[in-house]
């Protein structure tokens, strides 16, 4: 289910978006920082400051997890079926190895959300539609400038 294509993307982002929901339907959308794909159907998230996320998958199981790489303006949604790891619960340490290989020791964590991905969906931004000659590169540089990012190295 994760292909090529999508790792690449994983890889790429900095950040993710949790989207869960309590048992009363009340959504939460959280960024993440530290995340990453387990064999091939999983995505794995330390939970550093998460109270809300772990709450909610305790009360709902079901979330949309979302990544894009802000230069190119590409990405996934990925839904699926999440379930939070503790540090004694089988499958915790074989995570935990991947995620601390991202992270090293800078932000501790004592659980993992453990999400089996269902369904895949692209993220394009709507500039690739209305205007079908964009390229990657024209997205690149379009970011470049609207994030005000210089290109020049310093002296």
């Amino acid at each position: 289910m994760l292909t090529n294509e999508i790792i690449k993307y994983i890889d790429a982002s900095v950040l993710c978006w949790l989207a869960t929901s309590s048992e009363h339907n009340v959504p939460n959308v959280s960024p993440k920082e530290a995340f990453t794909y387990y064999e091939d159907s999983h995505i794995i998230v330390a939970n550093i400051a998460s109270p809300q996320t772990v709450e909610n998958i305790k009360q709902n199981q079901n979330v949309c997890i979302s990544f894009i790489d802000v230069f190119v303006q590409k990405g996934y949604q990925l839904k699926g079926k999440a379930r939070i790891l503790e540090v004694n619960d089988p499958g915790f340490v074989e995570r935990e190895v991947l995620l601390l290989k991202l992270i090293g020791n800078k932000f501790p964590f004592s659980s993992i959300t453990d999400i089996k991905i269902e369904t895949v969906k692209p993220i394009i931004a709507p500039k690739y539609f209305l205007y079908p000659e964009t390229t990657e590169r024209d997205q690149i540089e379009s970011a470049i400038k609207s994030y005000g990012i210089s290109m020049e190295k310093p002296e």
